[in-house]
């Protein structure tokens, strides 16, 4: 796979592979994670000293100096590496670590040796090489003789953060993307708007935040804003999927756009509210076309979340108008045949932009209760609902009717518990349905969700990290060699302390304490 420059890219099939060889001079840490593929570790240790440590290009890397994602990540790492020599001085020593197009392993003295076939796998091994590296109490770095090979078991890892019922401020985004990318995973979905507050400030409808937002100029994201925030997570080899979920979950989106609801009745008489998107009027069509324009020019990601969700039909059906409607097309009292009327509409408008769109689960259960589908190619489903037999039956479903799947039933991790719930969170078994080896394949990956009822910057973190971790590395690690939830307790606790020395602050897994729980705090 070749490195895309434009910012715009699908979900490739990470068929990567680096190697980290050290031979650089016995405590050591008590492991990666997530666990890679394939991992030999030595009592053999050497000594790193900051002041000689540098990174450099191969000679042969595809990459050279002047790739900024590469560029900016040896920088960032070497102060992840070396906490205490942080300053602008031995920033501007820093060189670049090897890095190589070939899957071959090459090994010499003093030097640790990274190959990966794209950018974004050099990043990965990068974090797997700042992992390696310990500090001992006296203040001296190690890193033991180690080989690994590594890629990822699916290739969308998500996180889920939702910034309508509770704003969340960029700089708790770009915390949550530093996390995302120390436990590999590589795409933000944001779910930017819902029923309680619309914070995009769009640029053709400015209305939408200004009468939509818990506040008009406190509580939003400027087109500035969401480009940091793209840029941030592109640069951590995180892309930002938009979700603008409708027809449900619209009520914030109607105080900035008139006739764009569906006017509630009583008896014959309006009652004054208002239910989901007007799926009738082609002023509604009209409307999305162009809001999805612009959301397609803003985020250059290759796919849009379009929601589908949690349609309450009451309101559609005591509209006469929609009544009315429902009878023309043949409808008769079905109101689920209206909104898989009105997401297939919604669905083509993205296809034209050259987008493929993802939708929640209900589409598909609406589509397959009519034998009227929508195409495999142009939609990708997102599993919420349900317990594991719920869940599994669902993935058998979709992936038998062709369509590829994202789940994240599992791991709504908003919800929470006393203990250590994190080890259900390890034990799910995304494959685990009765279907053929090509129905699997369309499993790309799955999703971690922090809905934000109870969430927001005060606590987000802590309830996001080291959960979240859990499902990182079911999406990434070999299952087989990750099976056993008491053998990974270790390792994800040595995690979490490792987060805390970076600034993430991570709640504890149990009892006991961090060497650098208490530095910047």
């Amino acid at each position: 796979m070749s490195v895309v420059t434009s910012g715009r890219y699908t979900f490739p099939n990470y068929n990567l592979v680096f190697f980290i060889f050290l031979q650089l001079g016995l405590h050591s840490v008590e492991g990666v994670w997530p666990l890679p593929q394939s991992i030999t570790s030595s009592p053999e240790r050497y000594p790193l000293n900051p002041q000689a440590f540098y990174f450099t290009y191969g000679s042969q890397s595809a990459a050279q100096e002047g790739c900024s994602v590469l560029d900016e990540a040896f920088k960032r790492y070497f102060s992840l590496i070396f906490p205490d020599y942080s300053s602008g001085r031995f920033y501007s020593e820093v060189k670049f670590l090897q890095w190589k197009n070939e899957n071959t392993l090459s090994v010499s003295a003093g030097q640790a040796y990274l190959k990966a076939e794209t950018v974004w796998g050099a990043l990965r091994g990068l974090e797997t090489f700042s992992q390696l590296v310990y500090q001992e109490d006296f203040g001296s770095y190690y890193v033991n003789k180690t080989e690994i090979e590594d890629f990822p078991r699916f290739q969308f890892r998500g996180i889920l953060l939702d910034t309508s019922r509770h704003y969340l401020p960029v700089q708790a985004i770009l915390k949550t993307l530093d996390a995302m990318a120390f436990s590999k995973f590589n795409v933000f979905h944001w779910h930017i708007v819902d029923d309680p507050s619309f914070p995009y400030q769009s640029r053709t409808f400015p209305d939408l935040s200004a009468k939509g937002a818990f506040h008009p100029m406190t509580h939003i994201y400027t087109q500035l804003d969401v480009r940091r925030v793209i840029s941030y997570a592109r640069m951590r080899g995180i892309r930002v999927l938009p979700e603008f979920d409708s027809p449900g979950h619209t009520q914030s989106w109607g105080k900035g756009q008139s006739d764009l609801l569906t006017p509630c009745y009583s008896g014959s008489t309006p009652s004054g509210t208002f239910g989901p998107v007007n799926p009738i009027l082609p002023s509604t069509y009209k409307f999305m076309a162009t809001l999805f324009k612009e959301v397609s020019s803003v985020f250059p990601d290759s796919y849009i979340h379009l929601g589908g969700d949690e349609v309450n039909f009451s309101c559609w059906k005591s509209n006469p108008d929609v009544r009315a409607f429902m009878l023309k097309m043949g409808f008769g009292a079905d109101f689920t045949k209206l909104e898989a009327y009105y997401m297939e509409n919604i669905v083509n408008l993205t296809a034209a932009l050259n987008r493929t769109s993802i939708v929640w689960q209900d589409v598909f259960d609406y589509h397959e209760r009519h034998n009227h589908m929508l195409a495999p190619d142009l939609i990708l489903l997102h599993i919420w609902k349900g317990v594991p037999a719920s869940y599994e039956a669902e993935l058998r479903a979709i992936t038998k009717a062709g369509y590829r799947v994202l789940l994240a039933a599992p791991w709504y991790i908003n919800h929470i518990s006393y203990g250590q719930d994190w080890r259900n969170y390890y034990t799910v078994q995304p494959l685990n349905f009765s279907g053929t080896e090509e129905q699997k394949k369309l499993v790309i990956g799955g999703e971690v969700c922090m809905w934000g009822e109870y969430v927001d910057a005060t606590n987000l973190t802590p309830r996001l990290w080291p959960r979240a971790s859990a499902a990182a590395e079911r999406l990434w690690s070999d299952e087989k060699q990750t099976s056993d939830v008491d053998k990974a307790f270790p390792r994800l606790k040595d995690f979490r302390c490792e987060l805390l020395r970076r600034g993430i602050q991570a709640e504890p897994l149990f009892v006991g304490h961090c060497k650098h729980e208490y530095q910047g705090v």
